[in-house]
């Protein structure tokens, strides 16, 4: 058995014998997000968020409402990278990288969901730091949940997805708005 095999071989076992495979890192995944991007003549969608965090699960909620998730993927490869998870007493789960790229792109400590839309080259277009009076850098929307954070969160979609349409960008609107 040539080498390349038996290694091949011993990947696949591991799962079996009780030994995770390493977590691919934050800048694995945003390379392959980035190929994905370019092929696909997309933009990226990356958003930082923990297990623990409440509204995470409502961004992802957001996210895989069917009609939403037919808009967002129009436009946008999604990745998500766990981060933070120490605060939920499961660092096991954070994505390797993430929280320093991360602060990289704009994102604070404590502050999650955090996301940021990059060209399919990876160059930050617009961050979740909404433009806040007297703070520098802005303060992190979150889950878009208020008046301001809404109308923040279709600001960056303007700049993310020029090419959304009025009536998708009002069903997007219409559901965060809705109680």
């Amino acid at each position: 058995m040539r080498p390349t095999h038996l290694g091949v071989i011993l990947t696949m076992m591991l799962p079996c014998l009780g030994i995770a495979a390493e977590k691919p890192r934050a800048e694995e995944e945003l390379a392959e997000a980035r190929r994905q991007a370019g092929d696909q003549h997309k933009n990226i969608f990356l958003i930082f968020s923990a297990s623990w965090c409440g509204p995470c699960r409502q961004l992802e909620r957001f996210l895989e409402t069917p009609r939403i998730e037919t808009i967002v993927e129009k436009h946008f490869i999604v990745v998500n990278l766990a981060v933070e998870e120490k605060l939920g007493k499961k660092p096991e789960l954070d994505t390797p990288g993430g929280e320093k790229l991360m602060a990289k792109l704009g994102g604070g400590s404590g502050s999650v969901p955090f996301f940021v839309f990059l060209s399919s080259e990876g160059e930050p277009l617009v961050n979740s730091n909404r433009p806040a009076k007297g703070i520098a850098g802005g303060t992190n929307i979150g889950y878009p949940a208020e008046p301001e954070e809404i109308d923040w969160f279709m600001a960056m979609l303007k700049k993310g997805a020029p090419a959304l349409t009025a009536e998708d960008a009002r069903v997007l609107e219409s559901y965060l708005r809705s109680p």
